[in-house]
This record gives C-alpha cells, sequence and structure tokens, in this order.
C-alpha cells in the first residue's frame, strides 16, 4: 500500500498561523478640577442650587461644599475632561449673570 507524502512539519493537520492585533496606545485625557470662588454677595442658597442644578450634588453634598467656599475661599465642584469642565464653568457663570450674582466659576488642570 502506497503512502501519500506528508505535508513539512508532520503532524498531518493544517498549519496555522497566530495573528496578533497591535492597537496604538492611547493616553487618558488630562483632567480639570472645576472649583467656585467665595465672594461677599452671592447668597448661600444660590450657590447650594448651582451645585445641586449643574453638578448633580445631593442637598448634603452641596451644603458642604457651600461651607467650604465660604470658610475657605475656594471650593472644588468636579473633576472632568476639558470640554466638559469648560461646559460646566460656562454654564454656571451664565446662570449667575442671568440671576445678577457675582459667582465665579473656574477650572484648572489637575
Amino acid at each position: 500500500m502506497a503512502r501519500e507524502p506528508r505535508a513539512p512539519g508532520g503532524g498531518g493537520g493544517t498549519n496555522a498561523a497566530v495573528i496578533t492585533k497591535t492597537r496604538p496606545a492611547t493616553k487618558r485625557p488630562k483632567l480639570y478640577r472645576v472649583l467656585l470662588l467665595n465672594d461677599d454677595y452671592t447668597p448661600m442658597e444660590f450657590v447650594i442650587e448651582v451645585l445641586e442644578r449643574f453638578f448633580n450634588k445631593d442637598r448634603d453634598g452641596a451644603t458642604h461644599i457651600m461651607l467650604h467656599v465660604h470658610h475657605n475661599g475656594v471650593g472644588e465642584c468636579g473633576v472632568y475632561t476639558y470640554e466638559v469642565a469648560e461646559t460646566k464653568v460656562t454654564q454656571v457663570m451664565d446662570f449667575a449673570r442671568k440671576h445678577q450674582h457675582p459667582l465665579q466659576c473656574v477650572m484648572e488642570e489637575k
């Protein structure tokens, strides 16, 4: 009985290759802190409303941040990517101006 020639490498199976896919390394985006600055004119209740409305803080969390701003001159509302932080600052500033309050909101790189 004659035998058929085998593929090189023996084994009689198929030759399989492993394909690896490389991904380019992606960097995490820079983060920015959104800060409220204390002033002598904006009512505390207004600051709490801002924190609840634009930063999704509950009443206790908003009150805590407001008191921190009041006692320390500045307080962090949240940490976001650049675009989100910029939007939050703009929203807060527009809302404060609309209600005739001098509240200041800024962002800084973390």
